[in-house]
């Protein structure tokens, strides 16, 4: 995808930082340690003050226990299919791309069967469209696919971010382009956007309670020799950030009225969640 490029980008990265700063790249944020916050109320006052000055993007917000950086110490935002491997930070090797892709394929053939032996709703949408099929791979943590998980909920992301974290926590905010229907595609970003509530069939849960949304390439990259058209870092979902905020994860949730979603709130048991039964099969079966 294309790096964010908005004249008059605005953005938190750095402390101190009394007040949103132009940001002229991304890198400028990506390598910074984070904009610290004291709570969620200071955390959703700076955010909204980003909304309001970067008013021809929609901010988007991803938590993490952890900030991963690459081999030139920027924070890197890869789709799982795209990561480094454990304990590396340089690019994944051909082979370890090729077998990627491969699980995946046979990942969504599994995916377009139980679809139609459940009878779901929307199975012929998710048959005729790939994008579909990755969102909900991606989304149920199948397999590694080209897609990120983020979300329009900044109490989701933030619940995300302190979710089994024991030192500093990290919320991440990704600029998008404005958002028209389950799929937004943008050829000028290049950059699609998939509404999960609207792909997933409605006895699915998870997707609803976390509000979820992915981000992809535009156009596709459905195959491994797709994916050498692009270099590593064009990848990146790194180059749509536009703050970095940093916070002690039981220091955000002091405040009372400020309380994160639980572990039973973000992730609904198989017997609420037909699609997370299904999926987890599905999964077992790659291994």
């Amino acid at each position: 995808m294309n790096e964010v490029t908005e004249n008059n980008l605005w953005g938190y990265f750095q402390t101190p930082q009394k007040k949103a700063s132009l940001l002229k790249k991304t890198t400028a944020a990506r390598n910074a340690a984070g904009h610290r916050v004291k709570s969620y109320r200071e955390l959703a006052t700076k955010i909204a003050e980003l909304q309001f000055m970067n008013r021809d993007l929609v901010l988007m917000f991803r938590g993490q226990n952890g900030d991963y950086r690459n081999s030139r110490s920027n924070t890197t935002l890869k789709a799982s299919l795209f990561r480094s491997e454990a304990g590396q930070t340089t690019p994944p090797s051909a082979g370890v791309l090729i077998r990627r892709f491969e699980q995946l394929q046979r990942a969504e053939e599994q995916l377009i069967r139980s679809y139609e032996d459940k009878k779901f709703i929307g199975r012929e949408r998710l048959q005729r469209y790939r994008i579909l099929r990755w969102a909900i791979l991606q989304h149920y943590e199948v397999c590694p696919t080209p897609l990120l998980d983020v979300t329009h909920s900044l109490r989701i992301a933030a619940s995300f971010a302190t979710m089994g974290a024991n030192t500093d926590a990290y919320l991440y905010v990704l600029g998008v382009p404005n958002l028209a229907g389950a799929i937004t595609a943008s050829a000028e970003a290049g950059l699609q956007i998939i509404r999960l509530s609207s792909v997933c069939p409605p006895a699915a849960l998870r997707p609803h309670f976390q509000e979820g949304y992915l981000l992809g390439e535009y156009p596709e990259l459905l195959s491994f020799n797709d994916k050498q058209l692009l270099d590593h870092y064009e990848v990146d979902f790194g180059r749509r950030l536009v703050a970095k905020f940093v916070f002690d994860p039981v220091k955000l949730w002091s405040d009372p009225n400020f309380t994160p979603a639980s572990n039973v709130a973000i992730y609904p048991t198989p017997g609420e969640d037909p699609l997370l039964d299904m999926t987890s099969k599905i999964k077992a079966s790659l291994v």
